[in-house]
């Protein structure tokens, strides 16, 4: 039998897709110190920071691929790229699948590459939840004022399209998640944050912005004061006598986060040290009603193709939006919760909705390379890291990356 084509990364090993650099700006809550900022000027940044730092020119990005999911509309990947200072030539594309936008991006641009050559590409995600424009449908009539909305459908009203937070109840209903389990992940969580900060393990990855005459450097959601005591006395946020609140669900937050993938052999060209391979990637749907789980679903089926276990995988980033969801995704894959997000993760430092899934890359990238500087060089032979970002999404989705370390 006769094979199909193939693509030139699998003819070519050394055209495999690698992230060579990553990035992210402070994440901030939603009204905070970025609210100023529009989602392109949080965005250029990032990509003019890139670019000036991995020795690349900019006419040799052959694209700027961009999740967002709350802006207003436009082309803002082309928008930003040319606030950044890249030549017209060079194009760009948004990616909307909404809380999944930043990864899927990412994702999206390794196939590209892996599709087309030798590229470099720069993709991730922005949110400016703060400056995102009111959205309204027009009335039916002229003199009929229109409906504004706050977020759009996401399925037929058949599917039920519940909000987050009541699709997290269910998940903790479905699930049997307790609330005592959500209240001490979240605890953990913030507690986590507090430390990697003081311990300068967000530093390398963050790019200090400039705001009215002040400098913000560092995200403002760890809460050093929360305590079990505290998240204790909140009451149920979404559905009566429920166990989600706000102390162990997510807050909204401004941010932005890009990485540079280029090629294997593109990379090596470009003197860098390290790089995280992108060996594979899925999405999957699930019941809309328990959205949450979407990204359990997504890392099943990618771990399954690529023969891996849950014990295999040694660093974990998963988008925490909801404590329920996110307990009950890593108990269905089986991954001890010690294990997953090290150094916290949104139910202390935000959702900035597009940017969470290239937060998650960057966060990889950095705690791969504190890995691999922790490990001496004896054992490291040969035991390059696997990591893995997943996230689940509105519409009941998810999507999930794996990635192995590689020393250049």
């Amino acid at each position: 039998m006769t094979r199909g084509p193939v693509s030139l990364a699998e003819a070519d090993p050394e055209l495999q897709p690698v992230i060579i650099a990553a990035l992210r700006t402070p994440v901030c809550r939603a009204g905070g110190q970025l609210r100023s900022l529009r989602a392109e000027e949080l965005l250029a940044p990032v990509l003019r920071f890139l670019v000036d730092t991995t020795g690349v020119a900019g006419e040799q990005v052959s694209d700027v691929v961009i999740g967002n999911a709350v802006g207003g509309g436009g082309n803002l990947a082309r928008h930003a790229a040319l606030l950044a200072g890249l030549p017209v030539s060079v194009p760009g594309m948004v990616v909307d699948r909404q809380c999944g936008s930043g990864l899927d991006a990412i994702v999206l641009a390794s196939r590209l590459l892996a599709a087309g050559g030798d590229g470099i590409y720069l993709a991730g995600g922005v949110e400016s939840i703060s400056t995102a424009p009111l959205r309204a449908y027009p009335g039916r009539t002229p003199e009929e004022a229109p409906e504004f909305y706050t977020r759009a459908r996401f399925v037929p009203a058949r599917f039920g399209d519940p909000d987050m937070g009541v699709a997290a109840e269910n998940v903790a209903r479905a699930y049997g998640i307790s609330r005592e389990r959500q209240d001490d992940f979240a605890l953990r969580s913030h507690r986590r944050a507090i430390a990697a900060r003081e311990a300068g393990n967000f530093a390398g990855e963050i790019l200090p912005l400039a705001v009215d005459g002040t400098t913000v450097a560092s995200d403002d959601g760890p809460r050093r004061a929360l305590s079990a005591a505290v998240l204790k006395r909140f009451p149920a946020a979404f559905v009566p006598e429920g166990t989600v609140t706000a102390g162990n669900s997510c807050f909204d937050a401004d941010a932005a986060s890009a990485v540079v993938i280029t090629s294997l052999r593109r990379a090596r060209a470009l003197g860098v040290p390290d790089a995280l391979l992108v060996l594979g990637s899925e999405t999957a749907g699930v019941d809309p009603e328990l959205l949450g789980v979407g990204a359990a679903a997504a890392a099943a089926r990618l771990l399954e193709r690529h023969a891996t276990r849950a014990t295999d995988v040694d660093l974990l980033e998963f988008n925490e939006a909801f404590a329920a969801q996110a307990i009950a995704c890593l108990d269905v894959l089986g991954f001890d919760p010690e294990r997953a997000n090290l150094d916290g993760g949104a139910l202390a430092l935000g959702h900035g909705y597009g940017a969470s899934g290239a937060v998650l890359v960057t966060r990889l990238l950095a705690q791969a390379r504190a890995l691999a500087k922790s490990t001496p060089a004896k054992e490291a032979a040969g035991a390059d890291p696997l990591a893995l970002a997943m996230i689940s999404i509105a519409g009941g989705m998810g999507t999930a990356a794996l990635f192995k370390y590689l020393r250049l």
